[in-house]
């Protein structure tokens, strides 16, 4: 974690029927580029930021990460600038597909509430587990595969794909 979301700041809410863990996350200073936006870049991020709070509240007690997982994909869409400011983003994060040894997750970068109503961009990223040692793919576990199974919504919308 960067130190840039913190547990507190984590919250779940529902979108429709899907439940979607929310993060508030702080912007900083030296995510904006030249033309005064928020990097390109540092969207991804900021989507790892709230991966790694996310799987903390949904794998209490143990570390996702550590177990072995390795990012396979990214997806983004951009909808609009975010230009730095005091107030954090929300990033809304959900399961939109499991396998036996993979599974992707979906996330909207938006307004809180208290500041307003724009939508950044919308995001999905690839994840599979992986044993370290051995160098290869691995299994998820039942547990860990029940627990995503719990968070499965929608896949993300994106404009591009016409859906």
């Amino acid at each position: 974690m960067t130190g840039r979301t913190s547990r507190a700041a984590a919250r779940v809410g529902h979108h429709g029927s899907v439940p979607r863990h929310r993060v508030l996350t702080p912007l900083r200073w030296s995510d904006m580029d030249a033309y005064g936006h928020v990097n390109n870049v540092q969207y991804l991020r900021l989507l790892e930021d709230a991966r790694v709070i996310g799987f903390r509240e949904w794998f209490p007690g143990r570390d996702a990460v550590a177990s072995g997982l390795v990012v396979t994909h990214h997806e983004i869409e951009y909808l609009r600038p975010l230009v730095y400011r005091a107030a954090p983003i929300e990033i809304e994060m959900w399961v939109t597909a499991v396998s036996a040894a993979a599974f992707s997750l979906g996330y909207r970068i938006l307004d809180p509430l208290s500041v307003g109503t724009d939508v950044y961009a919308v995001a999905q990223t690839g994840l599979a587990a992986f044993d370290l040692e051995a160098g290869r793919p691995r299994r998820l576990g039942d547990a860990a595969m029940a627990e995503l199974r719990s968070r499965l919504g929608k896949p993300v919308a994106f404009r591009w794909m016409g859906k």
